[in-house]
């Protein structure tokens, strides 16, 4: 049986996250950053807000999918009872009220499907927003995406993906969720048990979770920190360039870890730790482990080895509440690999 776990800290060219831009075609995407960016500067006029309301109610079953796509403004999917979508939307302009009747929000209900979307005119500027808030039946998939406002989902037992460019993204008790990405906004969930992958990231803002059970997870930031607590998984891959990452829950044997960071620490804390083989690089920086480490063999002289005995894992099951097993990486390049045997 073997376990790897690797920590590499180094100049390391993250993948530019894709928020929202896998949901709306090429052309509704360009379309959506420039009256996006046309509203950042009409933001500024003081003038009265006037609104508009939409509501409308769906059939779908409780095991459907609802999908929503949104320019500006945030999306709330709340799980509740029944096998019915109901939709609540509000559009909101500071100039011209007849700009609020240019944006229509458009709803297609098939055989167990909802598709909600805002749409704007095309090469008419308009200053309007449009937030939704949608009550759909705990077991329908979700789909999510925005350019300009933040996302929330609570309670939603089918799978959830949820992307925005500009916003936070925030999902509790969301146990299928299978991705949720923003740009330049913080993500933050709880609540996931699945038996299959899981994919996180942020470009400039933090990614953080609790409470998580799953094959596989991947979390990405730049410039934000990556903390995940109370989590359970057999294979993790955590990146982030200028930010700490916090590893806090069990590891599996035959599982694959790995940490990346190029200026930040990484700390991780185990609640079942097994014995392990550690070979460590760093350009700069020290390891500080709670772990008894013995130095390895003469083939390989940065390879440390920890082998917990009996007295010592009674030890630590005694203190699962602290570090038991924890290491705390501060260095600007550094490699880890851990092999359970």
């Amino acid at each position: 049986m073997r376990l790897t776990f690797s920590f590499v800290l180094a100049g390391v060219a993250l993948g530019a996250v894709s928020a929202a831009a896998q949901g709306p075609d090429p052309r509704e995407l360009r379309d959506a950053v420039r009256h996006a960016v046309t509203r950042a500067y009409q933001g500024r006029d003081t003038g009265q807000e006037q609104t508009d309301r939409f509501s409308g109610k769906y059939r779908i079953g409780r095991d459907g999918r609802v999908s929503i796509q949104n320019i500006s403004g945030d999306i709330t999917v709340t799980a509740g009872s029944g096998d019915e979508v109901s939709v609540e939307a509000v559009k909101r302009a500071r100039r011209d009220r007849s700009q609020l009747d240019q944006v229509r929000v458009e709803v297609d209900n098939a055989a167990g499907r909802v598709d909600i979307r805002t749409s704007y005119p095309r090469l008419n500027n308009v200053n309007v927003s449009v937030d939704y808030t949608v009550t759909v039946p705990t077991g329908v998939s979700v789909e999510l995406h925005s350019v300009s406002g933040s996302v929330k989902v609570s309670g939603v037992r089918g799978v959830v993906r949820a992307e925005t460019v500009s916003g936070n993204v925030t999902l509790t008790d969301t146990p299928k969720l299978e991705v949720a990405k923003s740009v330049s906004g913080d993500v933050s969930f709880s609540g996931v048990s699945t038996d299959t992958d899981v994919s996180i990231a942020s470009v400039s803002g933090s990614v953080r979770g609790r409470s998580v059970k799953a094959h596989g997870l991947e979390f990405n930031s730049v410039s934000g920190d990556v903390m995940i607590s109370d989590v359970t998984c057999d294979r993790l891959g955590a990146k982030s360039v200028s930010g700490a990452i916090e590893y806090s829950g069990s590891i599996t044997r035959a599982g694959r870890y790995d940490m990346n960071s190029h200026s930040g620490s990484v700390r991780l804390t185990l609640t079942n730790p097994p014995g392990f083989e550690v070979t460590a690089n760093t350009f700069s920086g020290s390891i500080r482990s709670d772990f008894p480490l013995t130095i390895g063999g003469d083939s390989d002289p940065q390879r440390l080895r920890c082998e917990p005995s009996a007295e010592t894992s009674s030890s630590r099951r005694d203190s699962v509440s602290t570090t038991e097993a924890c290491w705390h990486l501060a260095c600007s390049v550094y490699r880890r690999r851990i092999i359970d045997r």
